[in-house]
């Protein structure tokens, strides 16, 4: 059988702003809206950033319960709620893991190079991996580059990062002149994570981001859209929102003979004892 493909929609992130798109969404109640937006597309979790009176990328506990309670008032359990600890350059890894641990979300999305900038943070790493795994708490951690996915699977071997499976995320092109994306970009992850199974979501930038995700769905992936990393639809016109992105991918793999995969069943997935 196929495996079903999950979509997940980030739909601001933590840079872009109103300037950049009119639709893009920053507070809780236009976050939610966008979510059920997308969820009707067919999407299945919403990866969620929070900002401050500003529109500044936050960080804070009371914040992500604020905006989940908001999100849940417009979809229900129909979608998983992920936060992340995105650094964006103004956070250390203790404040980081601090706030997911503060939030206890049903989901969170880790980037390695964050939190294990070197061997001095692995303990403190592998203990909050211990945590997250006792309050089932669904974890993806973000790798940018092949150099991360090796890095990781080090971790793995050396008994750091536990489970069968750990759940990643590939950022495509992160690196790549003008910072945009190619299916090819995906093949060199799934080298250096080999022969460990790992349970991936593709996101990319720009308008080949439909592409690649739908790329990663072919190889047993799933696929993460939205404005956080292309404002582009396939045809490089202007996306008129967020859920615009999420019907392109899901068309793109129903096209290939993909069924997509609801919360419910990402949820059985990623904690089977759940």
């Amino acid at each position: 059988m196929v495996r079903p493909t999950a979509i997940a929609i980030a739909p601001n992130g933590a840079r872009r702003t109103k300037a950049d798109h009119p639709r893009l969404p920053m507070t809780p109640e236009e976050i939610a809206a966008e979510a059920a937006r997308s969820l009707d597309a067919g999407a299945a979790m919403l990866h969620l950033h929070v900002r401050d009176r500003q529109g500044r990328h936050l960080l804070d506990a009371s914040a992500y319960r604020q905006a989940t309670a908001t999100i849940r008032s417009a979809v229900g359990q129909r979608l998983v709620v992920q936060i992340t600890t995105e650094a964006a350059g103004s956070y250390g890894p203790d404040t980081q893991m601090a706030v997911a641990r503060a939030a206890r979300p049903e989901a969170v999305s880790l980037a390695l190079r964050e939190l294990v900038a070197d061997a001095a943070h692995e303990k403190a790493f592998a203990a909050f991996m211990e945590w997250l795994a006792r309050e089932a708490v669904m974890t993806q951690i973000i790798l940018y580059d092949a150099a991360d996915a090796a890095r990781l699977a080090d971790l793995r071997r050396r008994g750091l990062v536990g489970g069968d499976t750990v759940h990643v995320l590939y950022v495509l092109g992160r690196y790549a002149a003008g910072q945009t994306s190619e299916p090819a970009d995906l093949l060199p992850f799934l080298a250096a994570a080999a022969p460990l199974p790992v349970d991936f979501m593709v996101c990319a930038f720009g308008a080949r981001e439909t592409a690649c995700v739908t790329a990663g769905a072919l190889f047993g992936g799933d696929m993460r859209v939205g404005f956080e990393n292309n404002l582009l639809l396939p045809d490089g016109r202007v996306a008129p929102d967020n859920a615009s992105l999420v019907s392109a991918a899901a068309s793109a793999v129903a096209s290939c003979g993909i069924p997509l995969a609801d919360a419910d069943a990402l949820r059985a997935r990623w904690l089977p004892r759940r």
